[in-house]
């Protein structure tokens, strides 16, 4: 052991305080990606005195390892205090001036200490990392000015990602409330070649519906639409492409990457965790090669009530991965007219078509399939060729600019890898 490395067992102490009182009513699970997480528990008729009570800088995991995506899940409490089920291990730092409970959680989130759980779980029906193995970790803990230097370091970083995301958040709610706008609400501006045909050129760019744009009744949809839309199946509308069964034998540590459905990560493709084949090879599956702005749908994953991978989940492929290779278990979309791009995204990401999906989907209690027939049937309104154009022009600058900062996240997020190796070295 090096000489500034300690084993953590003499920082850290047990905590199990039970919900006597029923004084805490917020419960929260803790997830893969070491955060704490609104619980999905059914908790009706539960006896929420059993719960164990979590209290700001306390940290909570789940000793289970094994079906939890090599990970094991960890989180430190920034709030008050929460609740959470007995099947997790509560403990906190005894002396904060000795070891400070946001550099422990930097450990944590390494993907090295990932590997380490795994590898020291033991069990025969389900394996455990204990709270033996916890204690027994050994890791490099300078002195405390140090360890809050390197934490300032890494949340530099790290609130930039998070103020990223809180914008990229906001520029999908505004393309997406556009989108309900326009094509759920039919509040569209008036065409003007439309304004002409009926007489009305003032009507020019006044919102449809309200305005007394004429509507017709959908019997396939069980609704009125405009009389200038359409109404088409999503087969209609798009190409598509199965992804290819690759071999697991011919993994390499480095070369092109392969999107699985485990890669998809809030709309979008996570390229750290993909499974690589040689470069050279890539010449045979050429027909799979995957380019920025691919829309791509999950065919097989989790039910909702399982949020891993959820079946019938929709990404886009983001400009990091554009070369990358599609693998089975999704289907790739490429819409028929350029301009349908950014709606055909906007019109998938939303709940209906979720529901949709999982109305078809079928399976055991951990995994639901869809097939591609139910998939391709999904019924989607087409505004006419100008309302299209015109919401084209308005959305793909949002579009654009998200992109730009998916882009810089990337960048940030190497940055922050980077930072966690070098705690090994501190």
């Amino acid at each position: 052991m090096k000489s500034n490395y300690k084993k953590l067992g003499q920082f850290i102490q047990d905590v199990s305080v039970k919900n006597k009182n029923l004084n805490v009513e917020l419960l929260l699970g803790v997830s893969i990606t070491k955060r704490f997480i609104p619980s999905i528990a059914n908790t009706i008729g539960t006896d929420m005195s059993k719960y164990k009570i979590v209290k700001r800088d306390q940290f909570a995991y789940g000793p289970v390892t094994s079906r939890n995506g090599e990970k094991i899940s960890i989180a430190l409490l920034a709030e008050d205090e929460c609740l959470v089920s007995t099947s997790y291990t509560v403990f906190e730092i005894v002396d904060k001036e000795q070891l400070d409970p946001e550099y422990l959680m930097m450990w944590f989130r390494r993907s090295e200490f990932d590997r380490y759980a795994r590898y020291m779980s033991h069990g025969t029906v389900r394996e455990l990392f204990g709270w033996e193995e916890m204690c027994d970790i050994e890791l490099p803990i300078p002195c405390i000015e140090k360890q809050r230097e390197i934490v300032r370091e890494y949340n530099v970083v790290n609130n930039r990602i998070v103020l990223n995301e809180q914008l990229t958040q906001k520029l999908e709610d505004t393309a997406q409330s556009i989108y309900k706008q326009w094509f759920v609400d039919f509040e569209f501006p008036i065409p003007k070649e439309y304004a002409k045909l009926i007489g009305k050129p003032d009507l020019n760019g006044k919102p449809y519906k309200s305005s007394g744009g004429e509507m017709q009744y959908c019997d396939d949809l069980e609704q009125e639409i405009p009389i200038i839309f359409t109404y088409s199946k999503l087969n209609e509308l798009i190409s598509h492409k199965k992804g290819n069964a690759f071999k697991s034998s011919d993994y390499v540590e480095d070369g092109v990457k392969i999107v699985k459905v485990s890669n998809f990560s809030d709309k979008t493709v996570s390229g750290s965790t993909c499974n690589c084949i040689e470069y050279s090879r890539k010449n045979e599956f050429k027909s799979y090669v995957l380019t920025h702005g691919d829309i791509l749908i999950s065919t097989v994953g989790s039910w909702p009530s399982n949020p891993a991978s959820v079946v019938g989940q929709v990404v886009k492929v983001p400009k990091n991965m554009d070369g990358s290779l599609l693998n089975q278990n999704i289907v790739k979309l490429k819409p028929k007219e350029d301009a349908f791009q950014n709606t055909l995204m906007l019109a998938l990401s939303r709940k209906v078509f979720s529901e949709y999906v999982v109305s078809g989907a079928q399976g055991s209690a951990n995994q639901a399939s869809v097939t591609l027939e139910h998939l391709l049937s999904y019924p989607l309104i087409q505004g006419d060729k100008d309302t299209r154009l015109s919401f084209s022009r308005i959305v793909k600058p949002l579009d654009l600019h998200r992109s730009n900062i998916e882009e810089e996240n990337i960048s940030l997020f190497e940055t922050r890898k980077i930072l966690l190796k070098k705690l090994a070295k501190a």
